[in-house]
């Protein structure tokens, strides 16, 4: 029997639906009123949300204050696509092995995953700059591919071990039944029915990658032209003062394409959210 709501029961939930969304959208109004405002408007007092001076000046002159802007989203964007390519190479696998095949110490495996998760990039700075250098990575795109993948993995694996725990293993045995082998089944049946799962895990992973660029780009590189957008941004912070409105143009700017990604790959990522809802 369907619940049918009360009228107070529904004025509730949009009520709370209405406030957390301003909640969510709010910094991102004020950013946009922010970089529309000129600088010496920004901290205007009394606080006014719209002027007559706004203009879109930000955005046109952003590009001549930081030079390098185009790069360093490009470099984002290329970091953040590397380090998703690399962590889906090592997610797949090790969540379909842990999802499929009993072997000792599986436990223990996921335990040490769950573990490695709850520990920040910020711990392990020094000794990750230490293995950079040794290895010759320093002042390269691999210097914050590599360590973004490593961290991006231990969530993966979790998120797409319980996609692979809902395909039903008849679908597995009927492909051993026709003579494929393991990884032909892999390849050809549990990935193609995997996909919304797989997409769900790599907008994940694309979006903390674009995130958390700043302390490993800050930390391993020194090569202007391979800085990502965070240190793009941080050049707007100047000796004597903050170019705030431009700021706030660049980062919104910055956001478009991890914005469209995640509109484009939005029906997959309902599929992969709501795959299992239902039992067959």
């Amino acid at each position: 029997m369907i619940h049918k709501y009360k009228w107070w029961e529904k004025i509730g939930m949009y009520l709370a639906i209405t406030a957390f969304l301003i909640f969510i959208l709010a910094p991102f109004v004020e950013a946009f009123l922010v970089s529309m405002r000129p600088l010496e408007a920004v901290f205007r007092a009394p606080h006014r949300f719209f002027t007559a001076d706004m203009s879109f000046a930000s955005y046109v002159n952003m590009w001549t204050s930081v030079p390098m802007l185009p790069r360093y989203i490009f470099n984002s964007f290329f970091i953040s696509c590397a380090v998703t390519a690399l962590a889906l190479a090592c997610i797949i696998p090790a969540a379909y092995s842990l999802s499929r095949f009993e072997y000792r110490f599986r436990t223990g495996i996921l335990t040490a995953f769950l573990a490695v998760n709850m520990v920040g990039a910020a711990v392990l700075i020094i000794p990750l700059y230490k293995l950079m250098l040794a290895i010759g990575l320093l002042n390269t795109y691999w210097a914050m591919i590599i360590p973004g993948a490593a961290f991006s993995v231990p969530t993966g694996i979790f998120l797409m071990r319980s996609y692979f725990l809902r395909i039903p293993k008849e679908l597995e045995e009927a492909a051993y039944v026709d003579g494929a082998s393991r990884l032909y089944t892999l390849w050809r049946v549990i990935l193609p029915v995997s996909l919304p799962g797989i997409i769900v895990v790599a907008i994940t992973v694309f979006i903390g990658a674009y995130a958390q660029q700043f302390l490993f780009a800050l930390t391993f590189n020194s090569i202007d032209a391979y800085n990502p957008l965070p240190m793009g941004l941080y050049q707007f912070f100047g000796r004597e003062r903050v170019v705030y409105n431009e700021l706030m143009a660049a980062s919104l700017v910055g956001i478009l394409p991890v914005l469209f990604v995640y509109v484009f790959l939005q029906k997959y990522i309902v599929a992969g959210l709501t795959a299992g809802a239902v039992k067959e």
